[in-house]
């Protein structure tokens, strides 16, 4: 019998992003601080545990996280409320979020609050308790066009409603037809975003042509998740279909194998490639099922050799503590010791490599009387990252990497396990800061110089970072204009000014634009390092300067006002300021009403500080709101002589009464 894999089985680009972020996190945590994930960072217990091997927790909500641990957002996403709690707990957060699943996200949180978002999805999904977590207005979560029909036909004067489509990036994509069929004829005005992410379209479509011309399928992926559970069901349509989460499982189907003549394997975007190899080479080794290579191939196979220094292509076939064994396709037992498989010491071999697993090796002796090849993994990626460090020099090739020492002088930075030196003046870091600040960050640099023979390589970060900012400024000026918002960040603060980086260019906001209110130093607004949204005033293209305004035009306490306030009301002020005519009073923050003189009391005031005082809280009627000239004016007189006319009437009324 013989076996034919899906082409796009297991891991799609979101997820492999996800594991890789937390296994990056793991790394430069090395146990000195928790790693954790909000939730499994997919669906898929091997995935899990392993992750779970170096150190990384998984917990169901930010109030679980250790003190000072790190916290991945999974793939899925999570709705905003959960990033603003991570926030508020004054936790670090690495977002993994699919791309395509923050673009969901994106799309229903731009629509105003009035509008009802249409979710096609799982509603116990996390994904889509993400979406609809980032949803401003009402939304409706269905798995089908009839349940669509139904839920928008309960709602209120529905046909008067505005709506949008989106789906669960997993979605089947027949169903999704349905759906969009349905809502085309119960929603009036509607917007429909297909956002089913194209890789699983290509997986489920490719998934369903297999299964329809063989005898049976079996689908890899953990029994918890979505798109692995949809593959079946597509699938299961065509052919017997049976559901593994690791190679262990297909015993429990052996008689399904034995009469079938062509099975199909395909796999969740959540199913590792380790375990789909797995899963070959466990069903390769099945009664009546063999792979397409005939006994001639197999024969040949068994007696080629090698030679020290070849480049050779190993399969991981068994793991123990110190050594790891591999078929490199010859007579020869492969095997690579751990100090040839990684530098680091405190490293295991299972959290390097699974039984399955393919890896480029470097066959460094061969024992033809013992039948053995000792392999290295470490010498052939020094070998080719020495080549491409050295390359890198000649061709000008950005490269990236780790910082590792902070040494005299600067810093070493490992990249493609070559280190690099990288002068102080060069790393980006200003005069006289503290290199430590890079230690263990990732940062881009360029190749200044190399020297083969010495295998040293010196590097520029500073390179980089002028060119990234010099396309940057250039981009902004071609597309700069009165009126756009941006959103930058505050580089620094005068005792009049605070200058925002834009992205390649510094905005100035003067502190007429800065804010409404009345500040005796911009650093009562923002502080350096504060991400805010400007908006341009003004261009100087010759200059190269750009003028910005903070303040939003709807903090305006002019508008404010309108909606608190009219001449006659009664307020309670607070007394800002004396003059020798009378005394400015807070109505709201950023309008002082001027008390006059012979506003104060209904006696003659010679002095107004005979009567009050800054900081004084009194009662006094709105006598004049002049919105064009920005001016208010107060009056205590007034009121006193109201409260006495009020008073009389009352004594009138209760002479009357008792006459």
């Amino acid at each position: 019998m013989n076996i034919e894999t899906a082409k796009t089985a297991g891991f799609c680009f979101g997820v492999r992003r996800a594991v890789e972020l937390v296994e990056q996190e793991a790394e430069r945590a090395a146990g000195r601080y928790p790693v954790c994930t909000l939730g499994p960072i997919i669906h898929n217990e091997t995935v899990t545990r392993r992750l779970g091997k170096k150190g990384v927790r998984v917990i169901d909500a930010p109030g679980e996280a250790p003190e000072k641990a790190v916290v991945v957002i999974r793939a899925h996403g999570v709705p905003l409320g959960t990033t603003r709690e991570l926030d508020a707990l004054g936790l670090r957060y690495v977002d993994a979020t699919c791309p395509f699943v923050a673009k969901v996200h994106q799309i229903v949180a731009q629509e105003p609050p009035e509008t009802v978002v249409l979710v096609a999805g799982d509603p116990g999904h996390p994904e889509v308790k993400g979406i609809t977590g980032h949803c401003r207005g009402p939304f409706l979560v269905v798995q089908t066009g009839e349940e669509l029909e139904k839920a928008v036909s309960a709602l209120e004067n529905f046909h008067k409603q505005s709506y949008i489509l989106v789906a669960q990036t997993t979605f089947n994509r027949q169903e999704w037809e349905k759906t969009v069929f349905s809502a085309k004829k119960v929603c009036t005005n509607l917007k429909i975003f297909d956002t089913i992410c194209k890789a699983t379209v290509v997986r489920q479509k490719e998934a369903g042509e297999l299964a329809s011309r063989v005898d049976a399928m079996v689908v890899i992926g953990g029994h918890h998740s979505s798109n692995t559970r949809k593959l079946c069901s597509i699938c299961s349509a065509h052919c017997p279909t049976v559901l593994v989460e690791e190679a262990g499982e297909l015993v429990q189907h052996r008689e399904l194998f034995a009469r079938s003549l062509l099975i199909g394997i395909t796999a969740g975007a959540s199913t590792p490639v380790g375990i789909i190899k797995e899963v070959q080479e466990t069903m390769s080794r099945m009664d009546n099922i063999s792979n397409d290579m005939t006994f001639e191939e197999m024969l040949e196979q068994s007696f080629k050799s090698t030679y020290n220094g070849e480049k050779v292509t190993g399969v991981v076939t068994g793991i123990k503590p110190n050594e790891i064994f591999v078929d490199i396709g010859t007579k020869h037992a492969g095997f690579v010791p751990m100090s040839e498989l990684t530098d680091d010491p405190s490293a295991k071999p299972e959290d390097l490599v699974k039984v399955g697993d393919e890896i480029e090796l470097l066959v460094v002796r061969v024992n033809d009387v013992e039948g053995t090849a000792m392999c290295s993994k470490k010498r052939l990626d020094q070998a080719a990252g020495f080549e491409k460090v050295m390359s890198a020099g000649e061709t000008g090739e950005i490269l990236t990497g780790i910082v590792t020492e902070v040494i005299k002088g600067g810093i070493l930075v490992l990249s493609n396990g070559i280190k690099v030196f990288v002068p102080a003046s060069q790393s980006g870091v200003p005069r006289d800061g503290d290199l430590n600040v890079l230690l263990r960050k990732e940062v881009s640099f360029k190749i200044l110089e190399t020297n083969r023979q010495r295998r040293r390589a010196l590097g520029s970060i500073s390179a980089v970072l002028r060119a990234q900012r010099e396309e940057l400024a250039k981009k902004f000026w071609e597309e700069v204009e009165v009126g756009k918002v941006y959103t930058g960040t505050v580089k620094s603060i005068t005792n009049f000014s605070v200058f925002v980086d834009l992205g390649g260019v510094d905005g100035r906001v003067g502190m007429t634009d800065l804010t409404w209110l009345r500040v005796k130093h911009p650093s009562e607004v923002v502080k350096v390092g504060d991400t805010v949204t400007v908006t341009v005033k003004d261009i100087n293209t010759e200059d190269k300067k750009v003028s910005l305004i903070y303040k939003k035009s709807e903090d305006n306490p002019w508008e404010v006002i309108k909606t608190q306030h009219q001449v006659g009301d009664v307020v309670t002020v607070r007394i800002m300021s004396i003059t020798a005519f009378g005394a400015f009073a807070q109505i709201i923050p950023g309008i002082d009403g001027l008390i006059h003189i012979s506003q104060i009391a209904k006696e003659r005031v010679e002095k107004v500080a005979d009567k009050l005082a800054v900081g004084d809280v009194v009662e006094a009627k709105i006598t004049e709101l002049d919105y064009e000239k920005k001016r208010a004016s107060l009056s205590i007189k007034a009121l006193l002589a109201e409260r006495e006319a009020a008073e009389e009437a009352e004594n009138a009324a209760m002479e009357t009464v008792e006459e």
